[in-house]
């Protein structure tokens, strides 16, 4: 079926900017015209400015603006808190304490974890999230438990959200005994990717480690996606050695360093040489915007890096931050960056749209304009997966964070005024 959304602006950088109609058909956008064409018949050209809409349903856009839909490409929906009772902060502030601490209270939830992980997931959607890329805990305490909520709490959604799941061992690899064998497991039981955790300064044995993460991999022709909060000389070292097994077992476009603190935490020539290294071997990052250690994002779009944005947890066992609206998350990344420019702020957006997209899909970025890109994007050929919201801009939509937003995935209705249609499921 046909469906025409009338009078909408695409991502527009002037409040002024002349409104389109924007038309979708089998999910997909097939054709752009100037607001108001005859929709009498005959397909359009694609084009601003040409052609003619097709008749069918009409979506009146009232001006609004339309923006693409946004990703949380590093989420633990396992760990959030989301409509909890609030829960004081408890952690000691050290890596190691994070994890016992989550593993000491993740059982008193008011939830299943698979009932959280939904509540998370509708909050996601209803901010404008139609992918979600999340790591579920695997480790000698919570076995495949974490694992099994997370993953059915994605597909009771599979057909409002594109999703992937990581076996993430949360605990490491080498220092608890059985992780390797539960990771095998997930990965049997419908994980899309295998996770991994510092090797170096975690796990203290980064061959080890590492050889399993790879070795999982390819027996079961999975993704990668490894927590690297490593960063001077041991980030430097895990990048190499994550870029060597890569590009040995032909996994280009299937390995993600996630935070990827290396990044900004060496000399820029260092810095710049990790970039090409990333490139050549097809490997993506993602970041979560936190408020020390921003991703170089200039010398990354160089290389075309894959960068995808992601909430981590929302108000879990590791901090009270967090709210599952990716559009505040869209925020604080410009914030943290400290952009003003309405070309950086929206490049944000870009990162928190088809960035995660590429990264999901393996994909490496194209020097395309967002409202041109036939695949991630919103040019004609994509995929239907958007939002109308009231703004004038899309730099005023992300300061703004307006909370009555209309959301579609492939052209359908999916959720409106900060609520998933049919509820939590």
């Amino acid at each position: 079926m046909t469906t025409t959304f009338a009078d909408v602006r695409i991502f527009p950088r002037r409040p002024d900017e002349a409104a389109v109609d924007v038309v979708v058909d089998n999910g997909r956008i097939t054709a752009i015209t100037l607001a108001g064409a005859d929709r009498s018949g005959g397909a359009g050209s694609g084009e601003a400015g040409s052609g003619t809409a097709p008749a069918g349903e009409v979506v009146e856009g009232r001006g609004r603006v339309l923006m693409p839909g946004l990703g949380d490409v590093h989420a633990h929906l396992d760990s959030n808190r989301l409509g909890q009772t609030f829960r004081p902060h408890t952690a000691d502030g050290t890596l190691h304490g994070y994890i016992m601490n989550d593993r000491a209270n993740w059982r008193s939830g008011e939830r299943s974890v698979r009932d959280q992980a939904s509540f998370a997931i509708a909050a996601i959607i209803a901010s404008g999230g139609v992918r979600i890329r999340s790591h579920a805990q695997v480790d000698a305490d919570t076995g495949l438990e974490r694992f099994a909520g997370v993953r059915d709490a994605l597909a009771a959604h599979n057909d409002v959200l594109d999703s992937q799941i990581v076996a993430f061992p949360q605990a490491g690899i080498v220092r608890e005994r059985g992780v390797k064998d539960l990771l095998d497991a997930a990965l049997s039981e419908g994980a899309d990717l295998v996770g991994g955790l510092d090797p170096l300064q975690y796990d203290r044995d980064p061959k080890t480690h590492l050889d399993i993460v790879f070795d999982l991999a390819e027996k079961h022709g999975a993704g990668v996606d490894i927590h690297l909060h490593e960063g001077g000389t041991a980030g430097v070292y895990s990048f190499e050695e994550i870029a060597h097994r890569t590009t040995a077992l032909g996994l280009q476009g299937k390995v993600t360093i996630s935070h990827a603190f290396a990044l900004n935490t060496n000399p820029e020539p260092v810095v710049r040489g990790l970039a090409e290294l990333l490139a050549e071997a097809g490997i993506s990052v993602t970041t979560v915007a936190p408020q020390k250690g921003c991703l170089p994002q200039d010398i990354l779009g160089e290389q075309r890096v894959a960068i995808g944005l992601g909430e981590d947890g929302q108000r879990d066992y590791w901090s009270p931050y967090g709210d599952g609206d990716l559009l505040r998350r869209t925020w604080q990344l410009a914030f943290t960056n400290g952009f003003r420019r309405d070309e950086d702020i929206e490049h944000c957006l870009d990162i928190a749209s088809r960035g995660g997209a590429q990264v999901m899909a393996g994909a490496r970025p194209e020097h395309t304009a967002l409202v041109e890109d036939a695949r991630f994007g919103l040019g004609v050929g994509a995929p239907a997966d958007f939002m109308l919201l009231d703004a004038d801009t899309v730099t005023s939509a992300i300061m703004d964070c307006p909370v009555d937003r209309d959301v579609f995935k492939a052209g359908r209705l999916v959720a409106s005024g900060g609520k998933l249609l049919g509820g939590v499921r």
